[in-house]
């Protein structure tokens, strides 16, 4: 038997690098689909390349052939902007990420993919009372467009799949860790701002690492067949203060830490029926040494 194919859509993206690497490491063999290739050196490995459009009539079956799995993780936004991506184009935002994305469903399951991973939002579930849990199992109230676009992607991929094609989609939470060669790191400006002694705003947020997010991908594909069709991918509550805490010891800073969030503020995930098969996430350790890496270069 020989090494799985796997494309990702947006693979070049800042979760979808990690989908990658976690699909080289495991011996997939990996085709991009994206608007432009990759750099030379992007990736550890070299990566097959498909050009990638969301409009419905162009995608093609003819790019799935010979592919056993298929992770979409490609989305069209007003760059830097999820929530309100849509800029004054909610019309083709609609079109191009929800019409798109089915026919990219669609194309994969009439050409044999396998399994279909869709990385979708903690966006589905909207806003909800302070300190409320949100779990797989609630009715999703999604309140922007770019929520109600993930919901529907969800739901459509769950009508399409079915014995022959197995469709998950992974409601993440906020993603660190290292950006692609060349790129910064999500925390990048709010790294420097502390370290010039801008003031700082206290914030409170549920994050994963990517690595993380890419184990869970690895796992819904090839790990034991699961009867959820939802799954939440989150790991811990990460405080401003706590973060730049790091930064202030490694720097030797001497500006003051923002006062802290509240953290019972936050809308955390459950994430029982991932873990449930297994996965494992790097807490409070990988967070640490993980900034340490950012703050070195790494």
């Amino acid at each position: 038997m020989g090494r799985p194919s796997s494309i990702v859509s947006g693979g070049t993206g800042y979760v979808g690098r990690f989908v990658v690497e976690g699909l080289l490491a495991a011996g997939h063999q990996v085709t991009v689909m994206g608007r432009q290739p990759p750099k030379k050196g992007y990736f550890s490995q070299p990566v097959r390349f498909l050009p990638l459009s969301l409009e419905p009539e162009e995608v093609s079956e003819a790019a799935f052939e010979r592919t056993d799995f298929f992770i979409h993780g490609a989305f069209d936004h007003v760059p830097g902007k999820y929530r309100g991506g849509e800029g004054e184009d909610a019309e083709g935002f609609r079109r191009r990420n929800l019409d798109g994305t089915i026919a990219l469903f669609d194309a994969a399951k009439r050409a044999g993919v396998r399994s279909i991973v869709f990385l979708s939002s903690r966006a589905v579930y909207g806003s909800r009372p302070a300190g409320e849990w949100l779990d797989e199992t609630d009715e999703a109230h999604p309140d922007t467009l770019y929520g109600e676009v993930k919901l529907a992607a969800e739901k459509a991929l769950q009508d399409l799949c079915g014995q022959d094609c197995r469709g998950v989609s992974l409601r993440i939470t906020g993603v660190y860790g290292p950006a692609g060669p060349g790129k910064p790191h999500k925390w990048a400006d709010l790294f420097a701002d502390y370290l010039a002694g801008r003031e700082i705003e206290p914030r409170v947020a549920t994050e994963v690492h990517g690595q993380d997010v890419a184990a869970a991908v690895r796992l819904v594909l090839e790990g034991p067949k699961q009867e959820e069709a939802v799954l939440n991918v989150s790991d811990i509550i990460v405080d401003r203060r706590e973060l730049l805490a790091i930064v202030k010891r490694e720097k030797d800073s001497p500006h003051p830490l923002p006062p802290a969030g509240d953290p019972s503020q936050v809308n955390a995930m459950r994430t029982g029926r991932l873990r449930a098969l297994g996965w494992t996430s790097g807490g409070v350790r990988l967070l640490e040494d993980t900034v340490v890496s950012l703050l070195r270069g790494g």
